[in-house]
C-alpha cells in the first residue's frame, strides 16, 4: 500500500507530485532541478510503483498548504499559488494543476468527479436519465468522459453521446441544481460552475475519438440508426488516424519529433498505404528505410495493440493541434 503524505519523505512527495503532474509538465520541472536533485527525485519516482488518486491528494493538499504557510504577508493565498504555477509552467499548463490545488480540496459537486475513478462515476450515475447523465459527462474531461461511457449500460451509451451532441448552452440555475444534487450524493460543499458552455458535436467526437475504435464505431452506428444526420455531423468532427495522411508536410514532420518508432511501427501495421507513404515523405531516407524494415520483420500483433498505438499517436496530434502547434485541418488553400 503506498504510504501517507506525513510518512513520506520531501522527495517521495515531490515524486508524486510529478508523477501526477504527467511527463512534459514534470520535465518542465526537473530542468529547473540541480543534478543532484534531479537524482534523488528521479530515484523516488523510480521506486513509486503506483500512485493512487488519494496519495495524489494528499501530496496535493501538503504543497498547497506548504503554499499557504510562505505566501508573503498582503498576497491573497489563491492568487499567489495561481501565479507560482503559472510562472513554473505557464499558464495553459497550469491551468489544469491550480484547478486541483485550488478546487479539489473542497469541491464535492460536479467538479469532484474529476478525482473519481470512472467505473466509480458510472455506478453513481448510471440509474439517472441519460440527460443527467450527459451534463455530468460533459463537464468532465473528453478521455474520462469515454471511459466513463464504457461502464454504462449498453442500451445508454448512444443515447448518452447523443444528449451531450445537442447539449447547448445550459441555464445556471439548472446546473445549481444538478451540483447540489451531486453535492447530496457526497454530502459536502457545493462550488461554484464557472461555465454553461458545454457539450456540442465537437464533445461529442471528442468523447468518441478518445474510445476503442471497436466501441467508437458500435456507437456511431448506434447513433446514426437512430439519427443519420446527426452521427455525420459528429463523424465529420472526428479525426482518425487514416486522417493524418492528409495533414500538412510541416505538421507530420512536428508529429514525427513526438512519436516513439516503436509504437510508430505497431500503429502502421494496420494502417492504409497513404498513412504509411505519408509518414515516410516527412523522413529522412535513412529513416524511412529503416522503418520500413522494421515494418517487414516486426511480429503479428493483435489489432487491440495497433489500435492502442494508434490512439496514442491521434492523443499527442490532437495535443500538438490544440496548443497551435500544427494543424490537423489538411493541405487548405492559403490566401
Amino acid at each position: 500500500m503506498a504510504p501517507e503524505s506525513k510518512a513520506m519523505s520531501g522527495a517521495q512527495r515531490a515524486a508524486v507530485l510529478l508523477l501526477s503532474l504527467g511527463e512534459e509538465d514534470a520535465a518542465m520541472v526537473l530542468k529547473h532541478l540541480d543534478a543532484r536533485d534531479v537524482q534523488v527525485v528521479g530515484t523516488a519516482m523510480a521506486a513509486l510503483k503506483t500512485v493512487t488518486r488519494e496519495q495524489a491528494n494528499q501530496v496535493l493538499e501538503y504543497f498547497a498548504k506548504e503554499l499557504d504557510d510562505q505566501s508573503p504577508l498582503g498576497v491573497g493565498t489563491e492568487e499567489y499559488v495561481r501565479k507560482v504555477l503559472i510562472n513554473a509552467l505557464g499558464e495553459s499548463k497550469a491551468g489544469n494543476l491550480i484547478d486541483r490545488i485550488l478546487m479539489g480540496r473542497s469541491t464535492k459537486g460536479l467538479a469532484s468527479l474529476k478525482w473519481m475513478e470512472s467505473r466509480a462515476i458510472a455506478e453513481l450515475v448510471g440509474q439517472e436519465h441519460p440527460q443527467i447523465i450527459a451534463l455530468i459527462l460533459a463537464h468532465l474531461e473528453a478521455d474520462q468522459s469515454a471511459e466513463v461511457i464504457g461502464y454504462l449500460p449498453a442500451r445508454t451509451r448512444s443515447d448518452v453521446v447523443m444528449r451531450i451532441a445537442t447539449l447547448d448552452g445550459v441555464q445556471p440555475e439548472a446546473l445549481r441544481e444538478l451540483d447540489e444534487i451531486m453535492e447530496r450524493q457526497f454530502s459536502g460543499n457545493s462550488s461554484k460552475l464557472r461555465s454553461t458552455s458545454i457539450g456540442g458535436l465537437k464533445a461529442a467526437a471528442n468523447i468518441l475519438n478518445n474510445m476503442e475504435t471497436v466501441r467508437e464505431n458500435e456507437l456511431l452506428g448506434s447513433i446514426r440508426s437512430t439519427d443519420a444526420a446527426l452521427g455525420d455531423r459528429i463523424e465529420e468532427l472526428m479525426f482518425t488516424f487514416e486522417d493524418l495522411a492528409e495533414i500538412d508536410d510541416r505538421s507530420m514532420q512536428t508529429l514525427l519529433r513526438e512519436v516513439q518508432t516503436p509504437r510508430l511501427v505497431v500503429a502502421l501495421k494496420g494502417s492504409e498505404p497513404a498513412v504509411r507513404d505519408k509518414f515516410f515523405a516527412n523522413m529522412s531516407q535513412r529513416a524511412a528505410d529503416m522503418l520500413r524494415d522494421d515494418l517487414e520483420v516486426a511480429a503479428p500483433v493483435r489489432l487491440s495493440e495497433v489500435d492502442a498505438a494508434q490512439k496514442e499517436i491521434l492523443a499527442a496530434a490532437r495535443k500538438l493541434a490544440e496548443a497551435g502547434t500544427i494543424t490537423l485541418g489538411g493541405n487548405e488553400e492559403m490566401v
